[in-house]
């Protein structure tokens, strides 16, 4: 837990870092060694004068906490005055961004996290070195107790990078301070160029997935997110094309899949979205190939599974023939091409059930987090109690900590408490149906999701899987080739239909003691 002198329930944020630190390290590496001591000096003085604590550094980052907004906006002043006033040497030119959000803090392990940390790293992305950003929030707080001469100016509603609701963005201004920076770098901004469409809800925790598919693109251009249905390939899909939008290449481009048939329409699909024409005497993949030879685009190929040949094929030409375009699909197994990174979608965090559970141990669990925020959406004073705690933790437990199943059961609160809804969960298919009229079809219900996913098997692959449900608990290899020939199955047939059902995340593997498999329940 954090120490007791950090601020914790509604704390303002601060969060800076140096734009284009990465190239002064490339260019200047002692010099910069020199720079960053200083400015890291300069940025602790600043923070720490106004009652502020550094919980966090990485590299050139600095995320500190205050208790209240105006001793937030204080140290921003105080840091804006001092790094202004510093002589930097002309090769090492320290230009820092920060931003400003205040919200209710959730803390463990000597960290803050939750949906306010998020939304002040994403306000930062979007200024310019030098430039100070406030949040709407830390805006109405503000405002009345400025330090003399200093003011907030409005620039306007913007669409953050993590594509929920739009925030009313101010820039904190100082006379004698620069003032004039470019547009902000937001998903409205027209120099991002994307067709990634904003999102009605919040999107709930995955940090660690989003750095881990950033790491993974520097060592690989096709990186393939698999995980059964309903996990949420796509909305972590999305979030990861909206984070690497940085405006310096031809933009990220979303093809969605989910309603093509026919395979033959995949590269239709594509170009339809990147506006490419049919020319005489080429093939429509041909012109695709000659629109990005040259370009630096990200291709978002969202639900590859049911067309899985023809989105390998086109993956496979565009890889080979256009260097520089990236692709990012989301399928219930990968496209099995040259060059292609594989990454399975995990479940959210979960509570153990088994553990004596109250509403603040809950709090820092994304299953939970998911559940809460999608609950007080149907019904504004749901609250996670200690009574109730228990039962929440079941529910994320049964549910597999799956992001679509946890929705639909928390579209239940309306009409039936935690309790009851933990209480009927082993009528599962008849409970979770109750999503959102306007989703695909196989969102709005438990079932539709596993019809969509069972719908793709062969007929070996759906009776194997038949067989599996006689196992509780697991089985082994060894197990499942002695229950499951029948019916047309083999025993030597086993091997390769489990392994095909593990590809299309329909059965889980764990490897680490031994091969063992199980069902998601």
């Amino acid at each position: 837990m954090l120490s007791r002198e950090y601020p914790t329930g509604t704390v303002t944020f601060l969060f800076t870092d140096i734009e284009g630190s990465t190239k002064l390290w490339e260019s200047h590496p002692g010099r910069m060694r020199e720079a960053l001591a200083r400015h890291d000096t300069l940025m602790r003085e600043a923070i720490e004068s106004s009652s502020g604590h550094v919980f966090r550094t990485q590299g050139d980052a600095f995320c500190a906490t205050f208790s209240t907004a105006l001793d937030a906006v204080s140290a921003v002043l105080a840091a804006l005055v001092a790094l202004a006033s510093e002589p930097w040497p002309e090769a090492t030119p320290i230009r820092v961004r920060m931003a400003v959000h205040t919200g209710v803090a959730e803390s463990r392990d000597g960290d803050y996290f939750g949906s306010c940390v998020n939304r002040v790293a994403r306000l930062l992305t979007a200024g310019h070195g030098g430039q100070a950003l406030v949040s709407q929030t830390t805006f109405d707080l503000a405002r009345d107790v400025l330090p003399s001469g200093a003011w907030l100016q409005g620039m306007g509603d913007h669409q953050l990078k993590d594509l929920g609701r739009p925030e009313s963005v101010y820039q904190l201004v100082l006379p004698g301070l620069p003032s004039d920076f470019p547009p902000l770098r937001t998903l409205n901004n027209p120099e991002l160029k994307h067709n990634l469409p904003g999102q009605l809800t919040s999107f709930i925790g995955r940090e660690s997935e989003l750095t881990e598919i950033a790491s993974l693109f520097a060592k690989t251009r096709l990186l393939t997110l698999t995980g059964s249905g309903g996990c949420g390939k796509t909305r972590l899909a999305l979030q990861a094309a909206a984070d690497m939008l940085d405006g310096s290449g031809d933009g990220a481009w979303l093809i969605e899949l989910a309603p093509i048939a026919d395979p033959n329409l995949v590269p239709q699909a594509v170009a339809d979205v990147l506006e490419v024409k049919d020319q005489q005497g080429k093939t429509l993949t041909q012109s695709l190939v000659e629109r990005l030879r040259r370009q630096h685009v990200l291709l978002v190929l969202d639900n590859c599974e049911h067309v899985l040949g023809a989105c390998a094929s086109l993956a496979d030409t565009l890889l080979r023939n256009c260097p520089q375009t990236l692709i990012l699909a989301t399928s219930q197994e990968g496209l099995n091409v040259i060059g292609e990174t594989t990454y399975r979608v995990p479940s959210l965090s979960l509570p153990d059930p088994k553990r004596t559970q109250t509403a603040d141990s809950l709090s820092h669990y994304e299953s939970v987090r998911l559940f809460i925020d999608r609950a007080v959406q149907v019904q504004t004073d749901f609250v996670v109690t200690n009574e109730n705690a228990p039962a929440l933790a079941s529910v994320c437990h049964r549910l597999d900590g799956i992001p679509l199943a946890i929705e639909l059961a928390a579209a239940r609160i309306r009409s039936l408490s935690l309790e009851d809804i933990d209480g009927k969960l082993h009528e599962r298919f008849r409970l979770l149906s109750r999503g959102a009229r306007t989703a695909v079809p196989r969102h709005q219900t438990l079932r539709g999701a596993i019809d969509w996913s069972y719908d793709l098997l062969s007929e070996q692959e759906g009776r194997l899987l038949s067989h599996l449900s006689v196992f509780t608990g697991g089985w082994t290899l060894e197990a499942a080739e002695d229950v499951c020939p029948g019916g047309g199955i083999r025993e030597s047939d086993v091997l390769d239909l489990l392994a095909s059902l593990v590809d299309k995340s329909l059965v889980q593997s764990e490897t680490r003691a031994g091969s063992r498999y199980h069902l998601l329940e």
